[in-house]
């Protein structure tokens, strides 16, 4: 197979007809020039091309054969109930026990992340108000690593998109960037913390409880992350990554919080459990004392709360919209099954692969992302409007903080979901096409309703219902789309 950079140029190599094309796959029937006479025609026309068509290809498969895409069915699956959580209540309650540590004009510095935690401007508010009551006086500190770009001014944008203002909260929002050093573990590594937060008297970290996206349980994405990644800001975030790439995330998370809590005036945190409806489902105030254990028992029901896919096998999984405020990763590897330091794309070989999904398509960015990309590294295909969005600025900052370089490499791009999902299908190498094991889902997070291809349809399990009226003749380029999702072109 030969790669042409300028199509009107090697038009004769094949029966296509691909002018105006800025790169294409094409059969090699033949050739007239050769060694560098060849090299020297492709260069040459290879600057001819605009620079924002030299790398987009229009035409996917490589023998022009016509793809009849499978047909696609609507399905809701069905998760267990969680009671509802009087946010207020519960939070009154939580403090209760730590509410005689809290004393008269005390300053707190309350810290917040940059996850899109369904309720969090409520939950903050609760805490903040809590706080008040006791005569203390609180502050925010972003707690968010290197997100927003590593700046004040794009991380106080973050909060304020999910409803965390000064004017909403009624308290200050103090964004610096700058770190303290507050030690070191006893593996060698620096610790650090936002010297904001060490200011205050007390430190109240505030985040989500739920599986990690490179390691765990017993130990995930919780308070403990929050104090080491969240107020360590872009330094602290980074030391931890590269020490965890030696030593293993868990036990450095383990040593690096340690740290914190026995150098920082961390008093207690607020950690919310969120259900397979992606709505609040617990929320607990824990000592710092007891975080590592508590957080270990709420890993456990954060994962018997995660909703999954509904199948192991797939072949295609065509994902509407990554972004930050979905996954750490852009895409959950424990949705996908492929995590950030590489995955398997053979078609034989794929034992132990769980779930196993042989190729993935993500068709966009959300815009809470600001052009964050990180995790489309894990796809095969996307699209050039995708590419177009990415501020690879705000994602090399991300990726150099978390020392995972695969998950900003950019894949193949389409100017239409059309070309990148034939491309994908012709991939599979299978019989019928048709045939195809394919799924459809908004983001990892919101997986309540999905659609899947005929030949999955025929196995829906017991826990998932049909969503009716649905056309019949529907097929992939005709899918009913999410809100907010632009349909498949």
């Amino acid at each position: 197979m030969a790669v042409a950079r300028n199509a009107r140029r090697l038009k004769s190599w094949g029966e296509v007809d691909t002018s105006g094309v800025g790169f294409v796959f094409m059969i090699k029937t033949g050739c007239v020039k050769r060694g560098p006479a060849l090299r020297h025609a492709q260069e040459k026309a290879r600057w001819k091309c605009p620079d924002d068509e030299r790398f987009t290809p229009r035409m996917t498969v490589a023998t022009n054969t016509k793809i009849d895409f499978p047909r696609m069915m609507r399905v809701k699956q069905i998760f267990a109930e969680t009671a509802p959580v009087d946010i207020e209540l519960a939070v009154a309650a939580g403090m209760g026990a730590v509410r005689d540590d809290l004393r008269p004009g005390m300053s707190v510095a309350v810290a917040v992340g940059s996850r899109g935690i369904t309720n969090l401007k409520d939950i903050v508010a609760a805490v903040i108000g809590q706080l008040k009551n006791a005569g203390a006086k609180p502050y925010i500190v972003p707690a968010m690593g290197s997100h927003g770009g590593a700046t004040l001014e794009g991380q106080t944008e973050l909060l304020g998109e999910y409803g965390v203002t000064e004017a909403a909260m009624g308290v200050p929002i103090r964004a610096a960037m700058e770190v303290d050093h507050i030690g070191q573990t006893p593996e060698g590594y620096d610790g650090y913390l936002a010297r904001e937060a060490l200011a205050a008297d007390a430190i109240v970290p505030i985040n989500r409880v739920k599986l990690h996206t490179d390691f765990g349980p017993p130990l995930g994405s919780g308070l403990l992350k929050r104090l080491v990644v969240g107020l360590g800001k872009q330094v602290g975030a980074e030391t931890f990554h590269r020490a965890a790439s030696r030593h293993g995330y868990e036990p450095m998370l383990r040593s690096i919080s340690q740290l914190i809590r026995e150098k920082a005036p961390v008093l207690f945190g607020v950690a919310v459990v969120e259900n397979s409806c992606h709505k609040t489902a617990n929320i607990a105030v824990v000592g710092a004392a007891d975080m590592e254990p508590r957080e270990e028992e709420l890993i456990a029901e954060a994962k018997r709360l995660m909703p999954l896919l509904p199948f192991d096998d797939i072949d295609v999984l065509v994902i509407d919209r990554i972004g930050k405020n979905i996954s750490g990763s852009g895409m959950d590897p424990n949705v996908t099954g492929r995590h950030g330091h590489g995955y398997n794309s053979h078609l034989r070989e794929r034992e132990g692969i769980s779930p196993d999904i042989r190729r993935i398509f993500v068709r966009g960015l959300t815009p809470q992302s600001h052009g964050n990309a990180v995790g489309i590294g894990m796809a095969d295909a996307t699209t050039k409007r995708l590419v177009d969005a990415i501020d690879h600025h705000v994602t090399d900052i991300n990726v150099q903080t978390s020392n995972v370089f695969q998950a900003s490499k950019v894949p193949m791009h389409f100017y239409t979901d059309h070309d990148a999902l034939s491309l994908l299908l012709h991939s599979l190498v299978i019989p019928n096409i048709t045939k195809a094991r394919v799924v459809r889902i908004a983001n990892t997070l919101d997986l309540n309703e999905v659609e899947v291809s005929e030949a999955l349809f025929k196995e829906v399990p017991n826990r998932m219902r049909p969503l009716l009226p649905y056309p019949a003749h529907c097929a992939c380029q005709h899918l009913h789309a999410p809100k907010s999702t632009p349909p498949l072109c």
